[in-house]
């Protein structure tokens, strides 16, 4: 019975650089031909989520792929865990906007989102397959 295997990195270029493209040029048509009102705003924060999650994609594929697990990583899941580095940097920027951010705060929200991670792939394991 063959086993399937982590997706190559490479197949998850295509799905970041557009990511990349709609989340930094997005976010230079917004900084460059709007007002920072309600929905702009509101934007930002979504144009920073996909930049992010376009940036952070590539590398979590790799890391997957170089370090494999049982059960093999699916791109669901590394689709997740670059959504998960777009969510941080949003938090960050929103919590830098209400002047409230620093260093400390960043790393509990930073070991928080993994920790939901963890248990997550905790979850997955223990999902009995015959």
């Amino acid at each position: 019975m063959s086993r399937a295997s982590t997706p190559s990195p490479v197949t998850f270029l295509p799905t970041s650089a557009l990511l990349i493209l709609v989340g930094l040029g997005g976010m230079a048509l917004l900084l460059n031909f709007t007002l920072p009102t309600l929905w702009p705003r509101w934007l930002f924060y979504f144009l920073i989520v996909c930049a992010g999650t376009g940036l952070a994609m590539p590398f979590s594929a790799y890391l997957n792929h170089r370090f494999p697990s049982d059960p093999p990583t699916r791109s669901q899941v590394i689709l997740r865990q670059a959504l998960w580095v777009g969510i941080f940097a949003a938090t960050l920027a929103w919590l830098q906007n209400g002047r409230v951010f620093n260093g400390a705060l960043a790393i509990i929200i930073g070991l928080g989102f993994g920790g939901i991670e963890y248990v997550l792939r905790l979850r997955e394991r223990s999902q009995w397959n015959p």
